[in-house]
């Protein structure tokens, strides 16, 4: 028996399955880990189309990164191999951009290597405007595959294209630039566009795709997770991919960069310096937040120092439990807050994603390690209770917290303290003030996390209101 070649085998193997089909058809693509993702998601999402699942698959990643050439490029020349029936209809922000997608995925199509991989697959010869008898459409706004069903429509943001229904949505990066995604009127147009046009397209059990930068808080996706969170919307995939890792993730560490090939972690330090918070939290981290922060201005932001610090009337400590620890949940935050007249002062926090035993563990060590700190708030979700109920004989001086407003709201009602300066903060140099705390409060309510910044306003809130009344004293 014949040994089969490598070639013959990455041929055989692209039939099955993207991450090979892109690295058959584009030798010069440089497949890092992340784009192996997104081509899984990708794979999966198609499947959930062909059982008429009507997936929907959010992928938001920094600029250059090469997400166009993966899922507006590659995949739909995919689909039509895999599934030549299909439809697709494929948008971005300008008609013209949207064209050359168009064109870049039929030179693909008519690629040699590509026949080799889907030989049963092709596209009329001819660029024509209309469809003749016995022929096929083919130019830049639209494309059909030859003995097939299957159509490729190319629109830009706003375009019409009824007439015709897709089985696969795309649509890559809705906004331009700035100006257009600080525009409150072309973001509503680019959401009426969605919500008249482009939804009412899909055919029953057809999926939508969402690929892009983030602008602003109420960009397109933005409005899509709001609207899941409200649950009046639909259930979103969501695969975020900050362009600095800011915790540990399965294929890099907190801090690393999400494609050294293409871009080192020195270019991207680089690029952050140059173009401003604002921009890279956005275009880079996928965390859009509004100059100077969404309710907290980072001017408001005061520090103590170990020379300075008073000692305090009353000392309390703020927990924020989570569900479970694992790399995807939401992390456990404790904070130990004091009181000395009008003014707050974070003193210490332990934050983390640890499973219940190791949560046990920590509000132990932090109630050890400030025994001034009897009060102990706990808001009484996730396993908050649960805790409360386990330690209550042992650490004692749980109050337990039910709120019964938005965490915007409980936000919102603590800013005037920091606006007046009577928050005062750990020194900046300290490790998690500058790297978790600061970050977190700066993209509240937009960022990734809340944990941090739910801890503070309960422990402000409390401290407010009922912060006058045990003094702790020197011993």
């Amino acid at each position: 028996m014949t040994k089969m070649s490598k070639r013959e085998l990455h041929r055989l193997t692209a039939q099955q399955h993207f991450p090979a089909f892109i690295t058959f058809m584009d030798r010069s693509f440089d497949l890092g880990w992340v784009h192996a993702e997104i081509a899984t998601a990708l794979e999966e999402f198609l499947e959930k189309v062909i059982r008429k699942e009507s997936p929907r698959l959010m992928i938001t990643m920094p600029p250059r990164h090469g997400k166009s050439q993966v899922v507006s490029r590659l995949f739909p020349a995919y689909v039509f191999g895999r599934h030549p029936d299909l439809s697709i209809i494929a948008t971005s922000y300008a008609a013209d951009l949207a064209s050359r997608l168009n064109r870049d995925v039929q030179r693909i199509i008519d690629d040699e290597r590509y026949k080799d991989v889907f030989p049963d697959t092709s596209l009329y010869g001819k660029n024509i405007r209309t469809a003749a008898s016995g022929s096929y459409m083919r130019n830049s706004d639209i494309f059909e595959i030859v003995g097939h069903r299957g159509s490729y429509r190319s629109s830009g943001v706003g375009g019409g294209i009824t007439g015709m229904g897709g089985d696969i949505l795309i649509i890559d990066d809705p906004f331009k630039d700035r100006a257009e995604a600080d525009s409150a009127t072309i973001r509503n147009s680019v959401w009426d566009w969605y919500t008249s046009t482009l939804y009412t397209r899909k055919a029953p059990g057809g999926g939508i795709i969402v690929i892009n930068t983030r602008w602003h808080c109420d960009d397109l996706s933005g409005r899509l997770l709001d609207a899941q969170k409200r649950g009046d919307g639909d259930e979103w995939e969501c695969i975020n991919f900050p362009a600095i890792a800011e915790h540990d993730e399965p294929h890099r560490k907190a801090g690393e960069a999400l494609h050294p090939e293409r871009y080192p972690l020195s270019d991207l330090l680089q690029i952050k310096k140059a173009i401003g918070s604002r921009d890279w939290n956005a275009l880079y981290q996928q965390h859009p937040v509004p100059d100077g922060g969404a309710l907290f201005d980072a001017k408001w932001l005061k520090h103590w120092s170990a020379a300075t610090l008073p000692v305090m009337d009353t000392i309390i400590e703020s927990w924020d439990m989570t569900f479970k620890g694992s790399d995807a949940s939401d992390f456990v935050v404790g904070q130990v807050w004091g009181k000395k007249g009008a003014d707050f002062f974070l003193l210490d926090q332990v934050r983390g994603r640890w499973d219940f035993v190791h949560t046990l563990s920590m509000v132990r060590l932090l109630s050890q390690n400030h025994p001034k700190a009897w009060t102990k708030l706990v808001e009484e979700k996730a396993n908050g209770a649960a805790v409360m109920s386990t330690l209550h004989s042992t650490v004692g001086g749980f109050v337990p917290i039910v709120p019964k407003e938005s965490k915007e709201a409980r936000a919102f009602a603590i800013t005037p303290l920091f606006e007046s300066g009577n928050v005062y903060l750990p020194p900046l140099e300290t490790d998690w003030v500058h790297r978790d705390l600061i970050p977190e409060l700066m993209q509240f309510p937009s960022g990734a996390h809340d944990d941090q910044v739910d801890s503070m306003t309960q422990a402000l809130s409390y401290l407010k209101e009922f912060g006058s009344g045990y003094a702790i004293g020197d011993d």
